[in-house]
């Protein structure tokens, strides 16, 4: 319980406060400087809210000063529609360089794959025997050479060259000739999934007259009326001495390059009716080739399709023309998946062809 004494003090303790501000404002006279700094520290004192200790800290709040406010419902919204851009912009950056960078690997499988035939191709064109006693099968031939024709879609092509081949079993090398029979052409044997719409080359090497059983170097035979090498005027015949070179290429075209510098789908003819190798400076050949990603969102039934749009050499065309019109009519298709075509590459070569050859037999043994 309180006494009357405690109760007395607590009431004057406010009067007492009172007094010593009035005294440190100047109300009364001054006094020492202990005394003056005793009072402003009970002055603080009863500033102080209840509770507070000395040590103990109280936590801080900020204060809303005037004319502070927070953002607006249209400022968030514009934030928002500009962040939306810039995702927009980069996800659009980032998805043409994918598609760049996948258009790049494709052309680079195309070239690849082209690079290995054509070259192939150059040295079986630069090694051919350019004889006329000796039989051509090609387009625009006619009688006394195999029959060629006009060749409508993928062409063929069969001749003689001075190079190695598949030579028969049991043949030596003493036996065995310098020269091969060459052949070049799609496959169009739909029944056949591991060869249709792939490009084929036949090298059968041959073997000297005489030396075995097998059909040796034959002059004025030809190529389509001789049994062993009927296959390489067909476009469906299998014959071991075939190999795929070309397993992206489905459509295979050419013409004549004459040494009078004109282009001409039917080989020049000799004195006797046959076509004259010393007039063909070379072979202008065009070929479409797919990779291997584009080629697995067609079918067989559509790539040969593809390939039956690809129109054929026609008489007066000039350098490029053809490579120019195949651009055109895939550019134009619609029916077909657009990753796919985009994965079609257009390649035109001149395969020169070297100076008229003749054979030598090999010395007798001593």
């Amino acid at each position: 319980m309180f006494s009357r004494a405690n109760l007395t003090s607590v009431e004057a303790a406010p009067k007492a406060f009172g007094a010593a501000k009035h005294f440190i404002a100047g109300d009364t006279p001054a006094t020492t400087a202990s005394q003056a700094t005793r009072l402003r520290q009970a002055s603080s004192w009863q500033a102080r809210p209840f509770g507070y200790r000395s040590r103990q800290a109280l936590p801080l709040q900020r204060t809303r000063f005037r004319g502070e406010r927070g953002f607006t419902l249209v400022e968030l919204l514009v934030s928002l529609g500009v962040m939306a851009l810039l995702v927009f912009f980069v996800t659009s950056l980032v998805n043409s360089a994918a598609t760049i960078t996948t258009l790049g690997h494709k052309q680079m499988d195309a070239d690849s794959q082209a690079r290995q035939f054509l070259d192939r191709m150059a040295v079986d064109f630069a090694k051919m025997v350019k004889r006329n006693d000796l039989d051509f099968f090609a387009k625009g031939t006619t009688a006394p050479n195999s029959v060629g024709g006009a060749m409508a879609g993928n062409d063929r092509i069969a001749f003689f060259s001075q190079l190695p081949g598949y030579y028969p079993t049991g043949s030596t090398t003493t036996t065995q000739s310098p020269v091969s029979l060459v052949a070049y052409r799609v496959n169009s044997d739909s029944t056949n999934g591991s060869l249709y719409n792939k490009l084929e080359r036949m090298g059968k090497g041959l073997v000297w007259n005489a030396a075995t059983a097998d059909t040796p170097v034959v002059f004025w035979a030809t190529i389509s009326g001789t049994s062993a090498w009927s296959a390489a005027a067909s476009t469906t015949a299998t014959d071991a001495a075939y190999d795929v070179v070309g397993p992206k290429v489905f459509r295979f075209e050419y013409c004549y390059l004459r040494t009078n510098g004109s282009l001409v789908i039917t080989p020049p003819l000799d004195s006797n009716g046959c076509a004259d190798l010393s007039q063909i400076a070379a072979i202008v050949a065009d070929m479409a080739v797919i990779d291997s990603k584009s080629k697995v969102l067609l079918t067989n039934a559509q790539i040969a399709t593809l390939a039956a749009g690809l129109s054929d050499y026609t008489a007066g065309m000039t350098p490029g023309q053809l490579r120019a019109n195949w651009q055109t009519y895939l550019d134009g298709i619609t029916n077909l998946p657009r990753p796919a075509i985009s994965g079609i590459r257009l390649y035109e070569r001149y395969f020169y062809l070297s100076p008229p050859t003749l054979l030598t037999a090999p010395s007798p043994a001593p």
